[in-house]
């Protein structure tokens, strides 16, 4: 058996593990740091999501995450000198609804007083200013929120006629999570870390602390240190430990949709619909869903949330929770419900209604996606764990680009022996054995800051 030395191993090269080499290797010059993943470096759920990131939560603890982790990655995309990378063209959360436009204000204040800046109303002593496509340099944050519709309709004609109001979050958009994932792997790689394509079958915890990892391979790597980054493995690879880990996998689904009639414009922000949605169908179609009952949901009226932003020249990726089937272990490819297309161009149609066009194209969409992989109150696991010498870094479910850097930070100030963050505790496995802060974690939920 091949046995090799290192000063640590992470199990998992997606965007958690990268981000954790990353802030290990490059910015604190750990070295000897061994990745081992059986798939290639952010091709599991890493290449997934539609790449956001935003300061929109309504938990002041995830609030300070979240806007220290944007710091970070506007440092390093900086540092890349690929700053078209990331844009802050923001979130806009559009309502037609008579109370919607209160409904708005209320949660549109209550996170600015979180922490994600200053509250704008329009009309106000401050005229609306649309985003920049391409630039987050020297952009407001905050939220805007916009009253007038007529303003509304001037920035964003392609909407339907009777919305009525647009909260704007701005310290929010996209980035090229692809670029910026294969830059990050070529720094560490750079630093000397290596990436193995293999998978952890056992784990030596003799006295009760970490000592070796083995490897489907055959290979033995001695080390003191292992870090779980296994994405919606983490439970698994955690049992090797015997520990058990609290989370579950919920099955998420996302459409790209060639947009060749032009309807959306290249520039605008991520768009949500923040009303409930009734799907719209011909009378056959109706007929025809209502006879089965495996179809008849269909019919009924469907939560608030669509979302969609433009990608590319021609690209609209479309992304609905109407639906979150758990499990614990995850099958690839996972099963995606066989109306997904279709369902997400007619809800995103109740918001863009030029989206008509494509009716009855669902099924020429792509249909991709993978798992959130979730705690109970839908905080992320960061720290150490019960065996000496290990650690983990995920459940960062549905927020993993976002969080990534913030993340890897906590956990490379864990390992190194840096003070921690006040909150530190509160992302850590131990916070469930804490009276204090399961009382807190009562007021929270599986949806708390998911869109």
């Amino acid at each position: 058996m091949a046995s090799k030395t290192a000063s640590m191993v992470i199990c998992g090269a997606g965007y958690a593990g990268l981000s954790a080499a990353y802030q290990l290797a490059v910015k604190r010059h750990v070295s000897d740091i061994v990745i081992v993943d059986p798939q290639p470096p952010l091709t599991l759920t890493s290449n997934k999501g539609t790449e956001g990131y935003r300061t929109w939560w309504p938990d002041r603890t995830m609030m300070r995450f979240i806007n220290h982790s944007i710091d970070l990655l506007e440092e390093a995309i900086l540092t890349s000198g690929h700053p078209a990378w990331l844009n802050r063209r923001g979130y806009a959360f559009f309502t037609a609804r008579p109370d919607g436009a209160e409904r708005l204000r209320q949660e549109a204040q209550h996170v600015a007083s979180l922490g994600a800046g200053d509250y704008r109303e329009h009309p106000g002593a401050i005229p609306y200013q649309p985003a920049p496509p391409t630039e987050f340099r020297d952009q407001p944050v905050g939220i805007d929120l916009v009253l007038d519709a007529d303003l509304i309709r001037h920035h964003y004609p392609f909407l339907r006629h009777d919305v009525t109001a647009m909260a704007h979050v701005r310290r929010a958009g996209f980035f090229d999570s692809w670029s910026f994932g294969q830059w990050m792997l070529e720094q560490v790689q750079a630093r000397g870390v290596s990436v193995q394509r293999d998978r952890v079958t056992r784990i030596d915890a003799t006295g009760g602390r970490v000592r070796a990892v083995h490897l489907a391979s055959g290979a033995r790597l001695q080390t003191d240190v292992f870090v779980i980054a296994a994405g919606p493995y983490l439970k698994p690879v955690a049992r090797l430990l015997d520990i058990d880990i609290p989370v579950v996998n919920e099955i998420h689904a996302k459409v790209t949709l060639r947009d060749v009639h032009g309807v959306v414009p290249r520039h605008v922000p991520l768009m949500i619909w923040n009303d409930p949605v009734g799907l719209t169908w011909n009378e056959s179609e109706r007929q025809h869903w209502a006879s089965s009952p495996d179809t008849q949901w269909l019919l009924e009226a469907m939560p608030a949330g669509v979302h969609c932003r433009p990608r590319g020249e021609q690209e609209l990726l479309l992304i609905w929770t109407f639906e979150d089937r758990a499990m614990e272990t995850p099958v690839f490819p996972p099963p995606f419900n066989p109306h997904y297309g279709e369902v997400l161009i007619r809800g995103t149609a109740a918001m863009i209604p030029g989206l008509r066009v494509y009716f009855g194209r669902g099924h020429t969409a792509q249909v991709d996606g993978g798992y959130y992989c979730k705690t109970p109150e839908n905080r992320p696991l960061i720290g150490p764990l019960p065996v000496a010498g290990a650690y983990v870094i995920g459940a960062l479910t549905g927020y993993g680009l976002m969080a990534s850097q913030a993340a890897g930070d906590l956990l490379a100030a864990h390992i190194t022996g840096e003070a921690l963050p006040e909150d530190a505790d509160e992302f850590m496995l131990s916070r469930y054995e804490d009276p204090a802060y399961l009382a807190k974690m009562a007021r929270l939920d599986t949806a708390s800051g998911q869109l």
